[in-house]
Formats: C-alpha cells, sequence, structure tokens
C-alpha cells in the first residue's frame, strides 16, 4: 500500500498522462484503501487527492467516475470522526475546489446521497455538509440532467432535491446543523418558504435548549427573506409552550399534582436567550425590526407574554422605542375597549364569547421576567410610566379632578393608568434593580406636576409602602428630599404623600425628625397652603404615635398601620417619647388658632380624629378647645346673644373675610366631649377594683374642663333659645347680597348662627336622654334653625346666587341615629318624647334633607365631614343604618297621606327618603362596588315580605327591584291626573342603579326586562321625561338580554303613526305597539332611538374592523379563506342582519314628519353615518372578492336592494321636505312676527351653512361609487336595485311649476320682471 502511495505521489508531479494511466491500472478498492491510508496517518493527503484529481480529467468518463468515486468515499470518510479535524477541514476544502469541474450526471449522484444520507440521520452536524451547498450551486449551474425518461435543468433538479429534503423526516440532532447548511445555497423564495415551515415543524420535535441557537441560524437564514415568516413562527411556539404550560399548572393545582412536561424556569431561560438573539438581529438588520413591528401592528390582537417581552426589549433600541410603546398603548387601549364593548352587548358576546385579556399578559410578562430577564425590565418600568402619564386622570373645570380612584377604574383609559400602576408595583417587588428608579420617577411626579392630579402616583407609592417598606427605607434618602417641598406642593398631594408614607415613620427615626423639621417650617410659610400642609401633617403624626393607655385602634378610626411593620410602639420607652414627642406637636398646633379661618378649620376637622385614635390627649385638647371657645363666650348669663360674633370675621379694605369658623369650633368640642363622655360610660363598669383610685383620679384631673365645659353649653342652649334673629342683626329685612360688604357680613354671620344651632340640635338631642322638656328645646332651637335657614333661602334665591344651603355640622353618625329614632324607635317609654319631634314636619324633612347631604357628599368626595367621616367602614356602616330606615319608611307610609308638603311646593317625605335611596344605590356603587349585597341584605323588610332567603347578589337585588317595580306600578295605576312625575322618575333611576347588579343570563334579568317592556307597551301618560327615563332603562337592560334592533323598528313605526307622513296626502296605517309614544313623546322617544341607532352602528362597525383584521391576518399569512362559498359566516349575517332592520327602522322614520331643527339634524346625521358603515361593508366584500374569489352573500344583496329601492329615495324626499320645512318657518315667522330683515337673513344663512344635508348626499354617492366597483368584482349587477339620484343642484317640482305658469298667463309684464328677479334668491336659500 505504502508503494502505491509513494508511486501516486512521485507521479503527481510529473506528467499527467502517465498519472493517469497509472490510476487506471488501480482497482477502485485500491484507491479507495490509499485514500484511507493516507487520510488516517494525515500525511500528503492533499497531495494524494490532488494527484488523483490530476490524473482524473473531468472530460473523460473513466476519469469522470473516478472524481465520483472519490467524492463518494471522501464524505463518509470525513463524516466517520477517525480523522483529524484539520485533515477533514484540508479533504472538504480540495474537494469543494473541484466540486464545478464535476460533470451533471456525477454531481446529481452526490447530491442524491446528501439527501439519502440526511433522511436516513447518517449526515449529523459532520463536516462533509459544508460541501453540500458547493454541490447544490454547481448542479444549479447545469443546463440539463437527466430525470426519469426525461430532462431537467440544473435549477429544477435542485429544486425536487430540496422539495424531497424538505417532505423527509429529518433527525432532530441534524437540524441546526442543516440550517446552517442551507445558509450557504442559494434558494429561491419558494425554496426559503418551504425550507423555512420545515425548519419551524421540527421546533416541537427538539430539546428546549436546542431551540434558541436554531432560532439564531433561522435568523441569518431569515437575510434570504421570510422574515414574517421566522418572526411568527418563534412568536407562535413560545406562545403554544406557555399556553401548555400555564394548562398544566392549572390541572396540577386541581388535581394537587406536579404535572410538568417543561420545567417553568427552563423554558423561561430558553425564551430569554431566544429574545436576545433576536434583538441581536434587528439591531444588525433593520429590515427585521420593520417587519417585526409591521406584523404585530396587524396582529395586535394576537399578542402574548413572549411577543410583549420581546417588544419591550427591542425598545431599547431607540429607533424602534416610540413605535414600540404606540403600539403597545394601541393595542391596550383597544383590547380594553373591545372588552367594554363586549360586556354592554349580548350580541357580541355571543358573536365573540372569548376576549383576549391584554392586561392579564403584560402582568405574566413581568411575573416571567424574574427570570432573569434584564432586557425586558426596563422596557416594563418605561410601558408603567408611558401607560401612568399618558393615561391619567386630567384636570377638570377649575383644576378640579373629574375622575375617581384607581380601585374603581370604569373607562378604558381608566383602566390603561391602573395597569401601569400594576406593572410598576409587581416591578419595584421582584426587581432590586429597578426600585431606585421607579421610587425616584414616582416622587419626581409627585413634586413636578402640580398642575395635574397625581393621584395614581399616590396610590402607587402608598402600595409600594405597604408592599415593601423594609426596602423603601434603604432608598429613605430620596423620600427626604421629597419633604423639601411639602410647602410647595398642592394640599391633596401633601396630604396622600403624608398618608402613603406614615408606615415608615414608626419604623424610621431619622425620617420622622426630617418630617418635622419641615412641618416646622411649612407653619411659619407665607403661603395659605403651606401652612395647611404643616396642619395636615402634625396631625397625621398626632393620629399615628400612640400614647401609652390609649384606646385600641379598632375602637378608634381607620386602620392605616402596615401589617408587614411589627414595632412595638407600645412599650414603655416609646410611649413616654411618643408623649412628650405628640405634647409638643400640640403646642405648635395651637399657634394655627391665630391664623386664617381655613387653617383653623382643619385643626377643628382633624382634632377628631387624633382624639379617637389617640386618647391619653385628651386634656390637652380639651383645654386647648375650651381656651378657645371661651374666647367668644360671653359670661354674663342675661347677655343675649350668648357666643359674640363680632371678632369672628375681619375686614380688609371694603372685604369681609370669616376669621374664626365659631360654628366648626363649638362642633368640634361638642364631639370630642361627647365622645369622652361615651368611652367612660362604656369603659366603667368593666372596670376592675384595682383601677378605681386611677379613675378618680382622671376624673378630677378632667373635672375641670368637663364641668365647665357642660356648663357652657347648657348655657348657650338655654339663651341661644331665649335670643331672636334680631340679636344677631339677622331679620327679614338684613340685607344678604354678595356684592356689599354688609351683605357679605350677614351671610357669614348667618351661616354661623344655623351651623351653631345645629351643633346644639345634636348635642341636646344625645343629653336628652328621651326627656319630653328637652325635646321641646331641642324643636325651638330647631324652629330658629329653620326660620333663619327660610330667610336665606329666600334671600338668596332672589339673587343670582345658587340657593344651595350650608354644608349641614351634624354628624353623620348621629343623622343614622336620628332617622332611626324618629322612624323606627317604637318602645312605649320613648313614644311621647319622640311624638314631639314626629309632630314638626319640617323637622322629619330636615332630618332626611342632612342625610341627603351626607349621602350626597360621600358619593362625590368618598367621605364626610364631621368625627369618623374619613372612616370608610364607619360611613359604609351609617350608610346601612340610614337606607334600612329610609326604605322602611318610603313603603311603609304612602306618599298620599304627605298632600300637605306638595302643598307648599316643597319634596314629600317620601319624594326625600326616595332621593336619598337613589344616592345610597349610586354611592355604594362607585365607593363600594363589591359590598351592593351586604347593603341591601341589612334593609329591613316588612312584615308581608320576608325578604330574601338566599346570600346571592342577584337574588337580593332583584328582590329589592320588586319592591320599588310595585311602587312604580301604584304610580302608573293611579290615572295621570294623581301621577307624581317626579316619583315615578326617580323609582326609573334606581331600577337602573339596580339592575346593573343582575347577572344578565339570569331569570330575573330576563323577568325585569319583560316587566319593562310591559310597562312601556300598557302606559300612555303625557309625559316627555318620565317617558325618557323608562326608555333609558328598557334600552340599556335591552342590549344586554338580546340585540334592541326589532325594538327600535316597533318604536319607529310607532313615531310615524303618531307625528304623521312627511307627504300630507298619505295617511299613515295606525299602530301602537307602545303605549307611551304619544303625540307628545314622539320627538323625545326619536331622539332616544338615534341614540340607540348610534350605539347599535358602533357594534356593526365593530365587528366589519374585527372581520377585516382577521381577513388582513390571514392575507399576510398566505391562508385560504376558512368559509365554503356557500355557507356565510356568522359575524357576516349578523352584521347584515342588523343592518337591515336599522333600514327598516330608518326608512319609518325618514318618512315622519319631524319638526325641523334638533330631531331632524340628528336623523340626518344617523342616515349619514349608516351610509357610511355600508360604504365599510361594501369596501369589506370588495376586499373579500378579490383576495379569496368569494361569491356574494343572498343576504347582501337583499340589504343592498333594501337601502337602494327603499331607504335612498326617502332620504331624497325627507331632504326636500326639510329644506321647504325649514323655509316656510322663515316665512311664517315673518308673517306673524314681522321680525327684520338681519333675523331673517341670520335664518337663511343658517339653513344654508348646515351640514348634515352634504354630508348625507356625499355617503351615499361614496356608498354607490363603491358598489359599482363591488359590482364589477363579483360579477353580480348591484347597482339594477339603485335609482338614479336627485340633481340636488337644479329641481324641478311640477305643481309648482304648474302654479307658476298659470299665475305667469294672469299677470302683467311688470309681475313676469317682479319674479324673475326673485327667483335666484329662491334658489340660493334651497341651496
Amino acid at each position: 500500500m505504502k508503494a502505491e502511495m509513494d508511486r501516486l505521489a512521485s507521479l503527481s508531479d510529473g506528467d499527467a498522462a502517465a498519472l493517469q494511466k497509472y490510476l487506471s491500472t488501480l482497482t477502485s478498492d485500491q484507491l479507495t484503501a490509499v485514500v484511507t491510508n493516507s487520510a488516517l496517518k494525515g500525511k500528503n493527503i492533499g497531495a494524494t487527492i490532488k494527484g488523483i484529481l490530476k490524473g482524473s480529467p473531468s472530460g473523460d468518463p473513466e476519469g469522470s467516475e473516478r472524481r465520483l468515486l472519490l467524492y463518494q468515499h471522501c464524505i463518509p470518510l470525513c463524516d466517520s470522526g477517525d480523522l483529524q479535524t484539520e485533515v477533514a477541514a484540508d479533504i472538504i476544502g480540495l474537494l469543494m475546489l473541484e466540486t464545478h469541474h464535476l460533470s451533471g450526471a456525477s454531481l446529481a449522484q452526490l447530491a442524491s446521497n446528501f439527501v439519502e444520507a440526511i433522511k436516513s440521520g447518517k449526515v449529523g452536524g459532520g463536516k462533509s455538509l459544508e460541501l453540500f451547498p458547493t454541490v447544490l450551486t454547481a448542479l444549479a449551474a447545469c443546463e440539463a440532467l437527466s430525470y426519469g425518461k426525461g430532462q431537467l435543468s440544473g435549477e429544477e433538479y435542485k429544486k425536487q432535491l430540496i422539495n424531497s429534503l424538505c417532505s423527509s423526516r429529518w433527525d432532530p440532532h441534524s437540524v441546526i446543523h442543516l440550517t446552517t447548511m442551507f445558509r450557504d445555497v442559494p434558494l429561491s423564495l419558494e425554496e426559503l418558504q418551504f425550507l423555512v415551515e420545515k425548519v419551524l415543524r421540527m421546533f416541537l420535535k427538539l430539546e428546549l435548549q436546542e431551540i434558541p441557537p436554531l432560532v439564531y441560524q433561522l435568523l441569518l437564514l431569515s437575510a434570504k427573506g421570510c422574515k414574517k415568516q421566522v418572526l411568527d413562527g418563534v412568536i407562535g411556539y413560545f406562545k403554544e409552550q406557555d399556553l401548555q404550560q400555564k394548562e398544566e399548572q392549572k390541572d396540577g393545582e386541581s388535581m394537587d399534582l406536579e404535572v410538568q412536561s417543561i420545567p417553568q424556569d427552563q423554558l423561561r431561560h430558553v425564551e430569554g436567550t431566544t429574545i436576545l438573539h433576536v434583538v441581536f438581529a434587528i439591531r444588525l438588520d433593520h429590515e427585521l425590526g420593520r417587519e417585526f413591528l409591521k406584523s404585530l401592528k396587524i396582529s395586535c390582537g394576537d399578542l402574548c407574554p413572549f411577543s410583549i417581552a420581546l417588544l419591550l426589549s427591542v425598545a431599547r433600541i431607540q429607533r424602534y422605542e416610540e413605535q414600540v410603546f404606540d403600539i403597545l398603548k394601541g393595542a391596550i387601549v383597544k383590547n380594553f375597549k373591545d372588552e367594554q364593548l363586549q360586556q354592554g352587548s349580548k350580541l357580541l358576546k355571543d358573536l365573540f364569547p372569548e376576549s383576549c385579556r391584554l392586561a392579564q399578559m403584560i402582568l405574566d410578562t413581568v411575573k416571567n421576567s424574574v427570570f432573569g430577564w434584564d432586557h425586558v425590565t426596563q422596557g416594563l418600568v418605561q410601558l408603567g410610566f408611558f401607560l401612568m402619564d399618558t393615561f391619567g386622570p386630567k384636570p377638570g373645570p377649575f383644576g378640579k379632578t373629574v375622575e375617581g380612584s384607581a380601585a374603581t377604574a370604569k373607562s378604558p383609559t381608566q383602566q390603561a393608568c391602573r395597569l401601569g400602576g400594576q406593572v410598576l408595583l409587581e416591578g419595584f417587588k421582584m426587581h432590586e434593580p429597578i426600585r431606585g428608579e421607579i421610587l425616584e420617577q414616582v416622587l419626581n411626579r409627585l413634586v413636578t406636576k402640580t398642575a395635574s392630579p397625581v393621584n395614581h402616583y399616590l396610590d402607587l407609592f402608598a402600595d409600594i409602602v405597604v408592599s415593601a417598606p423594609m426596602i423603601l427605607l434603604e432608598s429613605s434618602s430620596k423620600v427626604t428630599e421629597t419633604f423639601d417641598y411639602l410647602s410647595y406642593l398642592p394640599l391633596a398631594t401633601v396630604q396622600g404623600l403624608l398618608k402613603a408614607v406614615q408606615p415608615l415613620l414608626k419604623v424610621s427615626m431619622s425620617l420622622k425628625d426630617a418630617l418635622i423639621l419641615v412641618l416646622r417650617k411649612a407653619m411659619f410659610s407665607s403661603q395659605l397652603d403651606g401652612r395647611k400642609s404643616a396642619v395636615t401633617g402634625f396631625l397625621l403624626l398626632l393620629k399615628n404615635f400612640k400614647v401609652l393607655g390609649s384606646l385600641a385602634s379598632s375602637q378608634a378610626s381607620q386602620a392605616n398601620s402596615c401589617s408587614q411593620i411589627q414595632v412595638d410602639v407600645h412599650s414603655r420607652y416609646n410611649s413616654a417619647a411618643n408623649e412628650a414627642f405628640c405634647l409638643e406637636i400640640l403646642n405648635s398646633l395651637r399657634r394655627c388658632l391665630s391664623q386664617q379661618a381655613d387653617v383653623r378649620l382643619m385643626l377643628y376637622e382633624g382634632f377628631n380624629d387624633v382624639l379617637r385614635r389617640n386618647s391619653q390627649l385628651a386634656s390637652s385638647i380639651m383645654q386647648t378647645l375650651l381656651s378657645q371657645l371661651k374666647r367668644y363666650y360671653e359670661l354674663e348669663q342675661d347677655l343675649l346673644p350668648p357666643l359674640k360674633l363680632e371678632p369672628c370675621i375681619t375686614a380688609q379694605g371694603d372685604q369681609v373675610f370669616l376669621q374664626e369658623p365659631l360654628a366648626h369650633l363649638l362642633s368640634c368640642t361638642v364631639h370630642c366631649s361627647l365622645w369622652l363622655q361615651s368611652v367612660r360610660l362604656s369603659a366603667n363598669p368593666n372596670a376592675d377594683e384595682s383601677d378605681d383610685d386611677d379613675d378618680d383620679e382622671q376624673d378630677e384631673e378632667e373635672g375641670g374642663y368637663k364641668s365647665e365645659l357642660n356648663a357652657i353649653l347648657e348655657s348657650v342652649t338655654r339663651r341661644m333659645i331665649k335670643s331672636e334673629l334680631e340679636d344677631f342683626e339677622l331679620d327679614k329685612s338684613a340685607e344678604f347680597s354678595v356684592t356689599s360688604s354688609v351683605g357679605v357680613k350677614n351671610s357669614i354671620y348667618a351661616v354661623l348662627v344655623m351651623g351653631m344651632y345645629e351643633v346644639l340640635i345634636e348635642y341636646n338631642f344625645i343629653k336628652a336622654n328621651y326627656s319630653k322638656r328637652r325635646f321641646e328645646e331641642l324643636l325651638e332651637l330647631f324652629h330658629r334653625y329653620h326660620k333663619l335657614a327660610e330667610i336665606l333661602r329666600e334671600k338668596s334665591g332672589k339673587g343670582r346666587v345658587s340657593s344651595k344651603p350650608p354644608r349641614s355640622l351634624l354628624s353623620m353618625g348621629f343623622v343614622s341615629t336620628l332617622l332611626t329614632t324618629l322612624f323606627r324607635d317604637s318602645s312605649p317609654s320613648r313614644d311621647e318624647a319622640l311624638s314631639i319631634l314626629r309632630s314638626s314636619g319640617d323637622f322629619l324633612r330636615y332630618s332626611v334633607s342632612v342625610a341627603l347631604q351626607k349621602i350626597q357628599q360621600l358619593e362625590d368626595t368618598g367621605h364626610t365631614d364631621g368625627p369618623d367621616g374619613h372612616n370608610p367602614d364607619k360611613t359604609f356602616r351609617f350608610l346601612c343604618d340610614m337606607t334600612s330606615v329610609l326604605m322602611w319608611r318610603y313603603t311603609n307610609v304612602p306618599a298620599a297621606v304627605e298632600d300637605g308638603g306638595r302643598k307648599e311646593k316643597r319634596s314629600s317625605l317620601s319624594l326625600l327618603c326616595l332621593e336619598a335611596l337613589l344616592r345610597v344605590f349610586t354611592t355604594c356603587l362607585q365607593r363600594h362596588p363589591d359590598r351592593m349585597a351586604q347593603l341591601l341584605s341589612t334593609m329591613d323588610i316588612t312584615a308581608d315580605d320576608p325578604g330574601p332567603d338566599s346570600d346571592n347578589v342577584t337574588e337580593i337585588t332583584f328582590f329589592y327591584i320588586r319592591q320599588f317595580q310595585r311602587a312604580l306600578f301604584t304610580q302608573l295605576s293611579r290615572g295621570e291626573d294623581e301621577f307624581n312625575t317626579k316619583e315615578a322618575q326617580l323609582l326609573v333611576s334606581i331600577l337602573s342603579t339596580l339592575s346593573r347588579q343582575l347577572e344578565p343570563s339570569s331569570p330575573q334579568f330576563v323577568q325585569m326586562v319583560t316587566s319593562t317592556v310591559k310597562i312601556c307597551k300598557e302606559t300612555g301618560f303625557e309625559d316627555t321625561a318620565f317617558t325618557k327615563g323608562l326608555l333609558s332603562l328598557l334600552f340599556g337592560l335591552h342590549v344586554l338580554y338580546k340585540s334592541p334592533a326589532s325594538l327600535l323598528l316597533e318604536l319607529c313605526q310607532d313615531i310615524h303613526s303618531q307625528l304623521g307622513d312627511i307627504d300630507e296626502d298619505v295617511e299613515v296605517e295606525k299602530q301602537s305597539h307602545f303605549a307611551i309614544v304619544n303625540m307628545k313623546t314622539a320627538t323625545t322617544t326619536a331622539l332616544l332611538v338615534l341614540s340607540q341607532v348610534d350605539k347599535v352602528l358602533d357594534e356593526v362597525d365593530w365587528l366589519i374592523a374585527k372581520k377585516k383584521n382577521q381577513l388582513a391576518v390571514e392575507k399576510h399569512n398566505a391562508a385560504e379563506g376558512s368559509q365554503a362559498d356557500g355557507q356565510q359566516d356568522p359575524v357576516e349575517k349578523a352584521v347584515t342582519l342588523q343592518l337591515g332592520t336599522l333600514l327598516t327602522a330608518l326608512n319609518e322614520l325618514v318618512q315622519t314628519a319631524l319638526l325641523p331643527g334638533g330631531c331632524s339634524d340628528t336623523l340626518l346625521r344617523e342616515l349619514s353615518r349608516t351610509y357610511t358603515t355600508l360604504t365599510t361593508l361594501v369596501k369589506y366584500y370588495i376586499q373579500l372578492c378579490t383576495s379569496h374569489h368569494r361569491v356574494l352573500p343572498a343576504r347582501f344583496e337583499k340589504l343592498v336592494k333594501l337601502s337602494g329601492t327603499y331607504l335612498t329615495p326617502q332620504c331624497y324626499s325627507f331632504i326636500t321636505y326639510v329644506q321647504s320645512g325649514e323655509i316656510s318657518a322663515v316665512d311664517d315667522k315673518k308673517k306673524k312676527k314681522k321680525r327684520d330683515e338681519a333675523n331673517i337673513a341670520a335664518t337663511a344663512k343658517l339653513l344654508r351653512e348646515t351640514k348634515s344635508i352634504p354630508n348625507l348626499i356625499f355617503s351615499i354617492e361614496q356608498y354607490e361609487k363603491f358598489l359599482i366597483t363591488l359590482s364589477k368584482k363579483s360579477k353580480v349587477n348591484l347597482m339594477q336595485y339603485m335609482k338614479l339620484s336627485t340633481s340636488r343642484d337644479f329641481r324641478i317640482n311640477p305643481a309648482t311649476l304648474e302654479t307658476a305658469l298659470q299665475e305667469d298667463g294672469q299677470e302683467d309684464a311688470a309681475s313676469q320682471e317682479q319674479e324673475e328677479t326673485q327667483q335666484p334668491q329662491k334658489k340660493r336659500r334651497k341651496q
């Protein structure tokens, strides 16, 4: 063998003919043995192969065979693994250089060998695969190759090979190598698509760890094309894996088993690596980035946690940042809007039962990012702040915020803002590196965004403090820095910030000291808001740093403490420190008693809560209040009035201001005193004997201010009863004008005196202990109050100022107690005393109206004035108590008993109760949406009706709905003369509010829809306000039950029947589906129907957009149409049916003699919108016919026929009717009222400038234009149903023309001339 090798080596350098002759003497086995030995020894293999190739000319058949043999032997030899890597690389390199000299047949044979080896799995990641692209390239260059019995070009043969290769089974271990190899193969777009599909199918057969390198190779391969296909395939694979993993997790939880085909952490790490590869590829190939964003824009509804994470990583590339957040913003808002639309429509729910929850996917992305996705976290922070900045609450009129709290987010923008907060909160909890940045950005926004509301950032900051207080302490310097800006921030921001940071103050001395220093400086601020901020901060500290011996927080108000911070603030050391600290703060706060009224008011309001949280400060607080009260108290017992009002006001120039809110001072003193007494009474019976001495000492210590205060209050009560209005310089002749200083002074006095009367009423009621004499005194106080209130109402009612009464100083707890006592207390021992109060109708009305005021304040602001007003649990309890009493009073005492109230032109007591109940239900839905069932279950029921026996929200709600329905039926059965429209409207509003709690799929809901339809069909009252409320309720219910299109049709027929036809000669068939539609209510009904038509068109537009989006995605994915020609898609069917019914309904309305003005204009706008929607549908079918070659459904043809044959001609008639009607109306006014020319010209100008008519004509013409296009595409003549449009610029009315001609024959030449000059004017006016 060595001899052959040496001979071959010696001849290689010599004559080629001798070498060729020698090689022909060697057998195939000898030749292969020489090559094998030379390769194994690694010596002279290059010379050996070069020699064989030199002695085997490609033109010679024998040489060609020898070359093929060499290739066929070397390829498996290199893959065997027996050779050194360098040797194998040399061999492949030499073979590559000579591949183009091989004959076509040899190349074909070699390529087939490769394909067979790959199919059988013999070629793994071998070196020989590097040769295959060269073979295929050479093969493609061949002109003709024999294939079977015929011939193929080299390119076609290569195509057949690749097709065969991609159709066969691949060994999973060789997929990456094959993908790498194909990068060097020249491929057509079709071949590339086939290859990419094959590789993507192989994803499921590979180990998870092999996916990232394969994705990397695919991304490199995508430089040739198919970028979208590659990206969609990768995203689709991980989407499936996520869903599978989630399902397994769910099954594991339900079966208490651990079922995991893919470990979660492994999947997340693989996803993270893949994201890095994709982002790296996008950085290098901007075309790939553009394709990625374009693909996600088209199919933004198909986002998943993986694609969201990928988007956020791509956002780190500066050129894509803005586009990425725009895509995410659009997708998030669209998703929330779609969800809202689906929730509000039975039709949409049935067609699309499952909605994609994008918000949950984004939160899943945050959770997944904990597995080392550092490249995603920065994008998450940006997204969170982007959403909060873009969709946060905006300043309303006068800087007031119009949006509610994030907890009850309703609108899509509010939900998007809340999602941003959730993303940041979850990110803060999970990722240490971004905590500092999140905290800094939140605090920066609190400080800088002073012009717009920052409630959402305050909520986020509070959540961060509660969820991770110890982590936050590491960044306490940032919080301390924010404190420096407190005196410059709006008061609401300061209150929210201090309330949020309060848990940290208990554990961080440095933070507390920094805050106190800032607050002390703020106390001397030149700005009023700065001083208010100082009071807010000091009061908060007093509430939360308890002194030893104070009551537990369960007996006090809201629990602001944080569950994660366990600090022993009750130890002896802390308590002593707290006491000194609190007394020091109280000393600082006493300075406020000489400041403006607003500052004092805050202090008085705050003392109530401080005392309830920190009862050991009672002595200091009460002494402070008592000494302040004494400044205004008249010591002489015979002097009237008992309190000085002069020092309570101050003048600056000719302006008068309130200096001391005396009524609030009195209120605070009384409330604190009463609470301390009630606590002492409840604690005393349980006191141990050993504590007797301590209690005596305490009584002695407190006895000073206690007895003195009681004496003052008793004296004030006695003297206030004796005082007449003249004593306060307030009588019927007093001036209350806001334009004069005297009027302002008198108004301030009146409000102060009324407030003092209210405080004394509450004090004396509690002190009376159901004494007849004390109740008589109380009623005297009320009469004084009522008399002054009447004067104030009468005087202010005359001016332009609203006659809204001042806010009541009664506490909500007392109002609740008062109502219960007045209406429900039936104990005989109290009956005599209570009958005094019950005998006064004014007092009863006053009690309910104050309750209504308190409930309204709770709905607007979430809290009420007075003690416990800021404690949500207690206010809710008071709300429950009041609701129970109000419901009992309304259902048990008929309104007919209260005719006296109606004579005085005031709301009767029953109406006030009903109005209060409506406010209670709306407040509960807004402020406590989850506690509606709890509120309803506390309401008492009459003896006849035992009440609901279930805890189901729907059943409890429906029980009370039946109560109110019964009351409405009673109202309606009285007849129109005795019908109380206000009560009926309130009942309808309550039914509307409560119906939101019913489950739309429940039988109770169906029953409510049925009963509402029945009322509308049987009630014929001519009351527009009641009709409006009832029909709004009907539409609101019906849309959740089924589509309201058929209902609208019946209502339109009724309206047409009532108002008559636009053609006076046509007699309309009398129809009456709904008795509620009559001559008086028809116009109101028409406007409501049109607003409902608008909502139905919204749904139809949404459905068409959904279908168009699906079509775009299918087209992008090059998928075939999913529907067969003879079968119509259910969404298309629903759209066609909805539009068909709407067109029929509008056809009725458009023939109706509606009054010129608002109603006609609204109808024209809705007609225009209907044609726009029809045009959108036609465009959809044009797209469908172009891309999917679908046949037009028969239903659609009928819809076109309906629009063209019936609606369009009537639209033109209606336009003529509107124009002639408005012009004749102008002429009538001219004749009757003889208005001047300017008014007539202005009206004519208004008619010319109206846009509704031109817009409608344009919409009709656009619709017909696209119908022509569709007719051509579909080969169906749709224009056969369209009639020739009326020319808008020139119309001849035959009747008018004939009359004009007759007149022309009778009149002389002068009149003819006059007519000619007038004619153009008339024409212009019609335009």
